[in-house]
């Protein structure tokens, strides 16, 4: 019955949404070589825009990783000379942080999950049987390692009772584990630090640390704070470090510590020059910057490559528009308008650009979980744990961002073609050749 319809209603079929669809399979279908290369090279440009915007990624996560080995949260504070008088007191006066300072803090201000303080003695000569090396013995207390984000490969960290009881015991930096005692296991072996016997208690894993203060952990040696005795006088450390409770509360933690510390040195609260401070986690933008600055470089790259996609696509559809311009001005010649011509070749564009998105998200997911990560400060530090390196994974918002993309591109490239087919006369149209 439809099939013996007038030619008036075989139009109005014609102009139906799912015929339509069926005229640009066709058209797709009869064109197949020219359609499947137009797909592939969508679909390439869609997969290069995955790729690299998951690098991009990766890369960001692994400097905010190495950027974070520093400390979790960590905060530093040095000694410094006041800048304002305060209290009777001249200005221009040094302030030096004492170890009570440290006990007073954490007595006062809940808001410090953790603290503790450090010397820092650069240029202490190390030895295990004839090897010799100079480095930094820290001495700290046992909270340091939560603080600093110390992991141990092997053996233990410093304790409570090392600390009551000032044992002679150290903890090696991975660099100076490898220094002092090559591929022997050096836990439970005596090293002498400038003359004194100290037994090692454990390894730290290598950090892959893009930010430190004085010297990298690695080359470190740890022995407990009040082991540090031996040495020198305790009244006094170079800084104190800690961590707040909650990062949400950071500022009001900073600011408490350091209105407790000019309680106990009279000086002004706000006088930023008598107490050093370094919040780490402030640096961490910087990081963000150098990883935002990244993707939006890839991603330009990854934009550019679909653009790319697009011209190739526009280019196929005039070209079908001039190899069709008879059989457009046989449809129009029975009717059909130039929404239902302009409505075919959008069609036909949207489905390339569809198919071509599809395999594009399909190839680069395939490449990015083969890939799984790719070296980046590993092979730098000699670490294999993979924290450094840059972990590959599909973003959604790549995914997003590239399939809104390429519709866009497809529905530009496509849709000049199909305006000046549309536009086409049926007269001049039925006599080309």
């Amino acid at each position: 019955m439809v099939f013996s319809a007038s030619p008036r209603l075989r139009v109005k079929l014609f102009m139906t949404f799912a015929s339509l669809i069926h005229e640009a399979a066709q058209a797709l279908k009869f064109n197949r070589q020219r359609s499947i290369l137009t797909t592939i090279s969508l679909a390439w440009g869609v997969a290069c825009f995955v790729i690299l915007y998951s690098y991009g990624d990766g890369f960001h996560l692994a400097l905010r990783t190495a950027f974070r080995t520093v400390g979790q949260d960590l905060v530093l504070m040095f000694g410094g000379n006041t800048s304002s008088q305060a209290g009777g007191e001249r200005a221009g006066r040094r302030i030096r942080l004492e170890t009570t300072d440290v006990d007073e803090i954490r007595t006062t201000v809940p808001l410090v999950l953790a603290i503790s303080p450090e010397m820092m003695d650069g240029g202490r000569t190390v030895v295990h049987e004839h090897r010799s090396y100079a480095t930094m013995v820290r001495s700290v207390r046992p909270s340091y390692g939560r603080i600093r984000n110390m992991s141990v490969e092997s053996g233990r960290w410093l304790d409570q009772e090392d600390e009551n009881q000032k044992r002679r015991v150290a903890v090696l930096g991975a660099e100076a584990a490898g220094k002092l005692f090559g591929e022997v296991p050096p836990e439970g072996e005596d090293i002498t630090i400038d003359g004194l016997r100290f037994t090692v208690t454990g390894v730290l894993q290598t950090k892959t640390e893009i930010a430190n203060y004085n010297a990298p952990d690695n080359e470190c040696v740890f022995i407990p704070f009040e082991t540090a005795s031996l040495f020198r006088d305790l009244k006094y450390p170079d800084d104190i470090v800690w961590m707040p409770a909650n990062p949400v509360f950071r500022e009001t933690a900073v600011r408490q510590v350091t209105e407790t510390l000019a309680r106990l040195h009279n000086f002004s609260p706000n006088d930023d020059h008598a107490v050093r401070t370094f919040v780490f986690n402030e640096y961490m933008r910087l990081v963000d910057t150098m990883g935002i600055a990244l993707r939006v470089v890839l991603g330009f790259v990854g934009t550019l490559t679909l653009a790319i996609g697009g011209v190739g696509l526009a280019n196929i559809m005039l070209v079908s528009v001039t190899q069709r311009t008879r059989e457009i001005g046989i449809l129009k010649s029975i009717g059909a308008t130039q929404r239902a011509i302009l409505s075919q070749f959008l069609l036909e564009a949207v489905a390339i650009v569809t198919v071509g998105g599809v395999l594009g998200v399909a190839v680069g997911w395939a490449v990015t979980w083969y890939l799984g990560g790719l070296p980046l400060l590993g092979p730098l530090f000699h670490t294999t744990h993979g924290e450094g390196d840059v972990h590959l994974g599909i973003s959604t918002f790549a995914v997003v961002t590239s399939t809104a993309l390429l519709e866009a591109v497809g529905l530009i490239a496509g849709l000049l073609p199909a305006i000046k087919a549309a536009r086409l006369d049926p007269i001049e149209s039925l006599r080309y050749e």
